[in-house]
């Protein structure tokens, strides 16, 4: 039997989803209301994902043209609704599928993150899990009252305490804490509950947690890690990671990095799941595939400014005030860097406009297209050599009918191949990404 991989999907924010472009219905009159998010949510877990990562960000773009108006007129990333909100939904609306929201360590004291994360462990007994972020924009770091984001390390030397914060937080409880005794009145054994006194140099907090103990113990830990110091990070707390490389190679070595970190600070590396993005095109035919694929391409091309905005935003360079056909030159970041360096080894000496033409903000680590039998094939052919541990769907333009394309299409071809689980093994998140 060949050996299964793990499936999630990264939803990019909950808002106008792909607002403007075909099969979105009415969203641009429905996007409040959680329908479309729950729907993806449900098909998805019949689809057997392990988990679904909802992004987010909490500030309104204004990097490209140093404008809010491409951002709004166009409803790239906004609006965006808490995902804290989101995220109770949807526990509520699944019952197996991992739910994990995005939460910035700048955005959160590390009290209320455990507090919060916490209850969403006990309202969808354990099936939560939190994409950690420490933060990428300076205009987002303003909204709360910051001047500014420090230095990218200083972020995760900063993330380092964060954690020990709230996993000291979540270890206030030890198992079996409730005992829930009526015939001798004692609800809680005060010897099991802790304060932390936790005092560092950025953080300081007493505890103990309020909210009562997670059922997983702690949330399950998602992070991209990049970066070396993203990478470090990563394979120091993460659960499961969203990998941005391109190509098997390069996907190999991504992963082995990762796990020789992992062992290298006491961790079993079998332990964290990597799972690379990945955007599928999906046709009854090849032929109507590649006639996606064109599609896409030109979508690419004819959608440049609102994908520089895009850009703009998530690396706070300002693409807008650069000629669209000249080389690019140097640039620096102190947003998202893998997405930067990534965006420079594509370009060399080509223009803006000619590496724009065919480079995706989200860096897709291999190309799928064709039939879902086909692009099954070519996932396990990819996975096989990798080595583990799965992949994480993160389409362009999310809609209902994309979402089935994968779910109903390419996740059924997958699983008769025996590459992908057929039914939850486990009650808990944490248990089903150690399943294999």
């Amino acid at each position: 039997m060949p050996n299964r991989f793990h499936l999630g999907w990264f939803f990019q924010g909950s808002s106008a989803q792909a607002w403007g472009e075909p099969w979105t219905g009415a969203i641009g009159r429905d996007w409040m209301a959680p329908d479309l998010v729950v729907d993806v949510a449900r098909a998805l877990e019949r689809a057997c994902l392990d988990y679904m990562l909802i992004e987010d960000s909490s500030y309104v773009g204004e990097s490209y043209g140093a404008s809010r108006d491409i951002y709004l007129r166009n409803a790239l990333a906004v609006p965006r609704q808490d995902p804290s909100v989101v995220a109770t939904i949807l526990t509520q609306a699944t019952s197996r599928i991992g739910i994990v929201p995005t939460f910035a360590t700048f955005a959160y004291p590390p009290y209320l993150l455990a507090r919060l994360m916490a209850t969403l462990d006990q309202v969808s007994n354990g099936r939560i899990g939190w994409n950690a972020v420490t933060g990428s924009s300076d205009i987002a770091a303003r909204n709360f009252g910051f001047d500014g984001l420090p230095e990218h390390d200083t972020r995760y030397d900063m993330a380092d305490e964060y954690m020990s914060v709230v996993n000291g937080l979540w270890g206030s409880w030890e198992p079996g804490a409730i005992v829930n005794d009526e015939a001798n009145g004692v609800f809680v054994d005060p010897a099991k509950v802790h304060s932390i006194d936790f005092e560092g140099q950025h953080y300081r907090s007493r505890g103990p947690l309020n909210s009562g103990p997670a059922p997983q113990g702690r949330p399950v830990i998602a992070q991209a890690g990049g970066s070396p110091r993203g990478r470090q990070f990563a394979a120091r707390y993460a659960d499961t990671i969203v990998a941005a490389v391109r190509g098997p190679e390069a996907m190999k070595a991504y992963r082995d990095d990762l796990r020789a970190r992992a062992k290298a600070q006491g961790r079993n590396p079998d332990d964290c799941k990597v799972l690379f993005l990945v955007a599928p095109i999906l046709g009854e035919t090849e032929e109507e595939a590649q006639l996606k694929k064109r599609y896409r391409a030109e979508w690419a091309v004819r959608k440049i400014d609102t994908r520089l905005a895009f850009f703009s935003k998530i690396t706070n360079i300002d693409f807008g005030a650069m000629d669209l056909d000249t080389p690019i030159g140097e640039l620096t970041t102190n947003g998202h860097q893998q997405s930067l360096d990534e965006f420079k080894r594509r370009a060399g000496n080509r223009t803006l406009r000619q590496t724009m033409s065919d480079f995706e903000s989200t860096v897709q680590s291999v190309e799928l297209v064709g039939t879902p039998d086909a692009v099954a094939a070519q996932m396990g052919e990819v996975m096989q050599h990798v080595g583990g541990d799965g992949f994480l769907f993160s389409l362009p333009n999310v809609s209902r009918r994309s979402v089935a394309e994968i779910a109903d299409g390419l996740v059924p071809a997958l699983q008769k191949r025996g590459l992908t689980r057929t039914a939850y093994a486990h009650a808990q998140f944490r248990d089903n990404l150690l399943e294999f």
